[in-house]
């Protein structure tokens, strides 16, 4: 696909809002489910959305979360919820599935995930007219690999078919509920999320480094209808077990998303190496007999960046994008150098062309058990802009960086004269070019 970049595409667009989001994450392990917004205390804390407000947070990413509903439909804690987020002028983008596989009742896998989520969406639409913002469906694509590719979460298939499947699914999900939610609201605005994170490889991976950097725009050229018979990865679906009728369905349903959002950590770049022998076990490749590890261990070039990746994403769609999830699960010192690695990465990426809207400050009164992927209560707490570790939220130094933001100063704070771990001589743990090193 040509990509080119338009220094006037940016000019056009609002100056970039600081948006916010806590983590509320609720996964299936088996038959428990993991809620983020239930082990941070959030849902029983309507004053947690004021000291956001205060912040100078614009809009919040909140969920609405279908498997939450399910248990109880009366709608009380949504009403006072949503009015609590419109009480302090803060505007909603609302999530319905966030790494979920729906109710019990349902899964990433079953024939009717889409239609019952549309419905559940419809229903969200019509008692909340008001909303304009909607992620029907996180990062479906991350989603899918997780948990029907790696086994890591329900319903923990280890199959390529599965996880095309469940890929699909959701983003149909994403397309249905959209069409429920514009039938309340014709202005409903998609924020479509998903990790857009970059592969490199040793020269006999190249073919494969190359197929996972163009499935990463699945989600996406899917919601365009950009996916005909002609498209790279169209085969590759059809292969996977997915009629072509089915993939040619999001043609003739284009859902373009109006915000294109990009979320992007530190580890999310990769890098593939054919040496298996090289590494521990646990940097085998669920995909294929090669080892996966992050890039930044191992490239002396390090990672991609916020610059490149949001470039490139506008390029590729001629969209607003912004980033909707910045987090990193490290003292707070790196965390402040990782938060004006995105501001500053947002800023010169809109500079250089791209219609970058927002910066979405996540996880942030931190996130439970992610260091284990969310797979078991090991008792691991990372703090966010605010610290839980007292019973109540706590700012922490992190807080005046994202008041820096919302006020578009210039970032001021002693961490930033360091660089991040990420540009370290010593992250590096891997000798891509020879043997194992460390």
């Amino acid at each position: 696909m040509e990509t080119h970049l338009d220094a006037s595409s940016a000019q056009t667009c609002a100056p970039i809002e600081v948006w916010g989001g806590a983590e509320y994450t609720c996964n299936r392990v088996r038959d428990e489910y993991f809620d983020q917004m239930h082990l941070s205390g959030h849902a029983r804390r309507l004053d947690d959305l004021q000291a956001f407000a205060e912040l100078g947070i614009r809009a919040l990413r909140c969920g609405l979360l279908w498997e939450r509903h399910d248990l109880d439909p009366s709608w009380v804690w949504a009403d006072e919820r949503l009015g609590a987020v419109r009480e302090a002028g803060l505007r909603p983008i609302v999530g319905l599935v966030h790494h979920g596989s729906g109710p019990r009742a349902t899964s990433l896998l079953d024939p009717e995930f889409a239609p019952m989520l549309a419905a559940y969406a419809g229903q969200v639409a019509a008692r909340y007219p008001w909303v304009q913002a909607y992620t029907p469906v996180n990062e479906p694509h991350t989603t899918a690999r997780f948990a029907c590719r790696y086994g890591i979460w329900y319903p923990h298939h280890l199959s390529h078919r599965s996880y095309l499947r469940a890929f699909v699914n959701q983003v149909k999900a994403v397309v249905l509920s959209m069409r429920a939610i514009r039938a309340v609201r014709s202005d409903a605005q998609l924020v479509q999320t998903d990790d857009l994170g970059r592969t490199w490889s040793t020269p006999p991976l190249q073919a494969t480094s190359d197929l996972l950097n163009e499935r990463r725009w699945l989600p996406y050229d899917l919601l365009h209808g950009l996916v005909d018979r002609g498209h790279p990865m169209f085969d590759y679906l059809r292969q996977g077990g997915i009629p072509p009728a089915e993939i040619l369905w999001f043609g003739d349903n284009p859902c373009p998303p109006d915000v294109l959002g990009v979320n992007y950590y530190a580890t999310s770049d990769r890098f593939l190496d054919h040496r298996v022998h090289l590494y521990p076990g646990d940097c085998r490749s669920a995909e294929g007999h090669f080892a996966d590890l992050e890039a930044v261990r191992v490239r002396p070039e390090g990672i991609q960046g916020f610059e490149s990746l949001l470039c490139d994403a506008h390029a590729r769609y001629h969209a607003p994008v912004a980033i909707t999830e910045v987090h990193l699960g490290d003292r707070v010192e790196e965390q402040i150098r990782w938060a004006a690695e995105a501001w500053n990465g947002a800023n010169h990426a809109r500079a250089a062309g791209a219609c970058c809207t927002a910066v979405t400050f996540w996880a942030l009164l931190g996130s439970y058990f992610w260091n284990g992927l969310v797979t078991a209560d090991n008792g691991h707490y990372e703090p966010g802009v605010f610290n839980l570790a007292s019973g109540a939220p706590v700012p922490t130094a992190l807080a005046e960086i994202v008041r820096q933001c919302a006020r578009g100063e210039r970032l001021t704070h002693p961490a930033l004269a360091e660089p991040g771990w990420w540009q370290q001589p010593w992250r590096i743990q891997f000798d891509a070019e020879a043997e194992l090193v460390a």
